[in-house]
């Protein structure tokens, strides 16, 4: 579906440039807090031909866990999944950098940009940033990793429109707190790729 792909492309493009920045003015502030300090000793991840070292993973877990009770309540249509087995599930090596490049930059620019004011309203505004600025700098580190990439992009773009259509069907408010609370499933589809 192309012309769908080309519909979204400016929300959610799959090759990244640095305009995404200014339309983030509440992470750009926020990334003022970050400290790079803890990605030092990261992990290294392979995600195809994307190497991204420095993920401290267990970092984005302690964040996630210490807002999951009260994301998790707020999300009332239990009979929906963005990300459900077609979207990440057999995921070949080679287009899991373009799918990983798609989905963190589609978190970075809606669903923490449109969740911040909920963060601040449930207390948990560290968690929140912890996530969202780690997020910004491993979608960072994957754009420039992947610049060169051009083959299976097209089977990531299709595997993205499978998520990107689910969260369209719904409201806007009651999609962002599903895709917010379906964190755990990305993070574990994450660890898959982890150069042990």
């Amino acid at each position: 579906h192309p012309s769908l792909w080309a519909r979204i492309k400016p929300a959610a493009p799959l090759m990244g440039s640095s305009m995404y920045v200014a339309a983030l003015p509440c992470l750009s502030l926020m990334l003022l807090l970050w400290s790079p300090g803890p990605w030092v000793q990261g992990q290294e991840f392979q995600f195809g031909p994307c190497q991204v070292d420095g993920i401290v993973l267990q970092k984005l877990w302690q964040a996630f866990w210490a807002m999951k009770d009260i994301v998790q309540a707020q999300d009332n249509i239990t009979s929906v999944r963005l990300l459900r087995k077609e979207v990440l599930q057999n995921v070949s090596e080679t287009e899991s950098c373009h799918l990983l490049h798609a989905l963190l930059r589609f978190y970075v620019n809606t669903v923490f940009k449109n969740y911040h004011d909920k963060a601040v309203e449930f207390g948990i505004l560290k968690s929140f940033s912890t996530l969202a600025n780690n997020f910004f700098v491993i979608v960072s580190k994957l754009q420039a990793s992947q610049e060169k990439m051009f083959s299976t992009r097209e089977s990531a773009r299709r595997r993205f429109l499978l998520f990107y259509r689910a969260f369209k069907q719904l409201d806007r408010e009651a999609a962002v707190t599903k895709a917010f609370g379906e964190m755990d499933i990305l993070l574990r589809w994450m660890e898959k790729f982890n150069q042990l």
